[in-house]
């Protein structure tokens, strides 16, 4: 069920208070929602990335949508305009907010909720298709393995999980840049999934004037 905030939780257990700060959080001495207190986050681009706007045109989501760190919305935003159910979800309170006045503004019909990425499993609810859009490359290699797993515990077995996340190829890397095989072997771990296809992109960001590069992951569920 839903609080009076719009987020996703039972009556007696607020879905953020057990959690722990995540590496990227640890590295910064910030929580991910102090991001977005003075002005637009680094990969707040204010616009659907590409990638995401190119892989809804080919078709590629289906049925129930999850979008594992929304942010203020915009990927969630787009594939919801095309009438598919989502639901993106986030740790940052002010994103989600942003987020909400977004789809109210556009009179789009999206979920937005608070939920900690390892531990999807509270939200009670399984997808056809998630998307990870910029997420998977903040965790160190200690949190990866409980992330694909809480991806798993909230993926449709046949259903399909994409992964756009920084690379390491070129000069111009993202932080915390993911090689191939450190994506692949992510996923090979935990089992359960099958790496479809590792491919390059790019990641627009505020800083980079063509993007990021980046690796586009399609993952299948068994």
């Amino acid at each position: 069920m839903q609080d009076r905030s719009g987020r996703l939780a039972d009556d007696a257990d607020d879905p953020l208070t057990a959690r722990r700060p995540t590496s990227h959080e640890r590295l910064t001495g910030l929580p991910w929602d102090a991001s977005y207190h003075e002005g637009p986050a680094p990969w707040d681009i204010g616009r659907p990335q590409p990638a995401v706007v190119r892989l809804a045109a080919e078709g590629g989501f289906t049925g129930a949508v999850l979008d594992a760190g929304c942010g203020t919305g915009e990927n969630a935003l787009h594939v919801a305009s095309l009438g598919l159910p989502v639901l993106g979800v986030d740790v940052a309170e002010t994103a989600l907010a942003i987020a909400r006045a977004k789809a109210a503004d556009r009179g789009v019909e999206v979920e937005f909720a608070a939920a900690d990425a390892l531990r999807l499993e509270r939200l009670g609810r399984s997808f056809d298709t998630v998307l990870d859009c910029g997420l998977f490359h903040t965790f160190d290699g200690a949190e990866r393995s409980a992330y694909v797993a809480s991806l798993a515990s909230v993926t449709e077995h046949g259903g399909t999980l994409y992964v756009l996340c920084f690379g390491d190829g070129g000069s111009d890397t993202g932080p915390h840049p993911v090689g191939r095989e450190e994506l692949r072997a992510a996923f090979d771990l935990v089992g359960g999934w099958s790496v479809v296809a590792v491919e390059p992109d790019r990641i627009q960001t505020r800083y980079h004037d063509d993007g990021a590069p980046a690796w586009f992951a399609t993952v299948k569920r068994h």
